[in-house]
């Protein structure tokens, strides 16, 4: 098949090379419109990091946007037990991905086939359905992000298809509400010292408003210090708000005092605190033999990247029912779900996924790989500056 107008490829594939090798290489973010909403593209490459990143990445998606290959062999293979995009619907719907837009893509592959477009719609739909979607609602539109059918305008090539266009799906699905009556929670992903202003930590606004004067505190430490301005892309705000990445300047507090992984907050609404243990959902998504208790890889959640420790597997769980199945495993592996009780190796902040979304999913690294993703579900806040009797602060 010729290599045709990149116009549309953004629905798949970016590169040439891409096309070519069949995959979506890195993340990447692009911008466009519609009638309703301005939609940023958060790419979802079939590589390992897209799992970390997805979870604890700057963008939260709103939507999720799951194309699958109507390619024969191609739909079968991404669509397998090995293959990911299952995995990726799964993580979705767990990482509270409500919405869902299914693109039946590469359908020049097939003829414009109206027969392998239900075929696959069936498959998916049921399979969404298990994961927790309501599948009847979902949109399926047969689309070739090659040949730009059925994107923007109705492909006469599928007269068959009489729903909506690509556009017009994502055009009916509802932002969520921001979280901006919550207390506040700026995870640090830096902290600058620049001359004749002083100590400015950057981060992303998650929840809650920051407005100078403010006094707040970095927990897990025990600084408190208070906010002087706000600026975002060199413009001072009045006030920041969720999703917005900013710089704040801090009174008083040198450089060496807070760090990556730190979270701010008001000191006089619900603070942030460091935490002694927490109660997790954990799905393994690949790890090659058995995690037992003692298991110690590194989580990153929000910003903070920091190791610790499986203390018990409390009990293994449907992934899809939430149900328990066995109580206190001696093990867990690869496509399990279980409830964990974790201990962070060093001080770490976390809140439970209700409360706080995005502080409350987390990735676990190992052996250079995302082995396995979590919400979390309860946590045990120790008081700023205090130190578990069995766990001295090492110095």
């Amino acid at each position: 098949m010729g290599k045709g107008s990149f116009k549309y490829a953004w629905v798949l594939d970016k590169l040439k090379a891409e096309r070519e090798r069949g995959i979506t290489i890195d993340i990447a973010l692009w911008k466009f419109e519609t009638p309703r909403y301005f939609f940023t593209v958060i790419d979802a490459p079939g590589h390992k990091d897209f799992i970390k990143n997805m979870i604890t990445g700057t963008s939260q998606a709103d939507v999720a946007l799951l194309v699958v290959p109507a390619e024969v062999g191609g739909f079968e293979g991404a669509f397998s037990k090995e293959g990911q995009t299952k995995e990726h619907a799964l993580l979705a719907f767990t990482l509270g991905v409500k919405q869902i837009v299914v693109g039946v893509n590469k359908m020049d592959t097939v003829k414009y086939s109206e027969d392998r477009y239900e075929e696959i719609k069936k498959e998916v739909r049921d399979y969404l359905k298990k994961v927790g979607y309501q599948a009847d609602k979902v949109d399926f539109i047969p689309i070739s992000g090659f040949e730009g059918d059925n994107l923007i305008e109705k492909s006469d090539k599928t007269p068959w298809y009489k729903g909506r266009t690509l556009i017009e799906a994502l055009d009916t699905m509802e932002p969520p509400k921001r979280p901006y009556d919550k207390p506040l929670r700026i995870p640090l992903q830096g902290v600058y010292k620049i001359g004749g202003i002083g100590t400015v930590p950057v981060g992303r606004v998650e929840t809650g408003i920051l407005k100078a004067g403010m006094v707040l505190n970095f927990a897990p430490s025990a600084v408190v210090s208070e906010c002087k301005s706000v600026e975002m892309h060199k413009e001072v705000l009045e006030e920041a708000r969720p999703g917005d990445n900013i710089g704040f300047n801090v009174k008083n507090v040198s450089v060496k005092e807070i760090k990556r992984g730190y979270v701010a907050s008001d000191t006089k609404n619900e603070p942030a605190k460091g935490c002694s243990k927490f109660t997790a959902q954990v799905i393994i998504l690949n790890h090659p033999g058995e995690i037992k208790n003692g298991y110690s890889p590194v989580l990153d959640c929000h910003t903070a990247h920091i190791s610790c420790k499986f203390l018990n597997i409390d009990s293994k769980i449907d992934k899809r029912s939430g149900k328990v199945v066995e109580e206190n495993p001696k093990s867990i592996k690869s496509g399990d779900s279980a409830l964990v009780s974790l201990e962070p190796k060093k001080p770490m902040v976390v809140e439970t996924f209700t409360e706080y979304p995005p502080l409350g999913r987390f990735a676990i690294r190992d052996m250079r790989q995302t082995i396995a993703v979590g919400i979390i579900k309860a946590v045990e806040k120790k008081e700023p500056g205090a130190v578990s009797a069995k766990n001295p602060a090492k110095k």
